[in-house]
């Protein structure tokens, strides 16, 4: 008798349900007539696991500071200011890691201060990913 890949398969289908749910609501929202108002500030940022098993993400506004669910906004709004918004020039922190293979993947695209962000890298695991990113992609 084989055994089912159900644990693999339920970060999937978690997923699959919200990203179902956000197209059923789109049409919704389109049917009043009214477009949504475009954002001209703020960085969605994501952790993506290793093949894509799971995925966070947060959106964070340094400009306008509305609540948003970013634990650290304040701290992560300072390094990306003090970067100038180059998601690359981030001031990283040294430690120690394993040398655990446990890829993650981090995103940042939107708007900071009027420019454009489109910025993404891996790393070999979420330990060194801390490291590099501080409170940015800390949530």
């Amino acid at each position: 008798m084989r055994s089912r890949p159900t644990s693999r398969l339920r970060p999937v289908a978690a997923t699959a349900v919200a990203l179902i749910s956000l197209a059923a609501a789109a049409p919704a929202h389109a049917a009043e007539g009214t477009a949504p108002p475009a954002r001209s500030s703020g960085i969605f940022l994501t952790v993506t696991g290793q093949d894509n098993a799971w995925v966070r993400g947060v959106l964070l506004d340094c400009v306008t500071r509305q609540p948003g669910h970013h634990p650290h906004a304040a701290k992560a709004c300072a390094a990306i200011d003090k970067a100038r918004g180059d998601f690359d020039a981030l001031p990283a922190k040294s430690g120690i890691c394993t040398k655990q293979y446990a890829p993650v993947t981090v995103s940042a695209t939107g708007v900071h201060r009027g420019k454009p962000v489109s910025w993404n890298k891996t790393y070999g695991n979420a330990c060194e990913m801390g490291y590099a990113m501080g409170a940015v992609f800390r949530f």
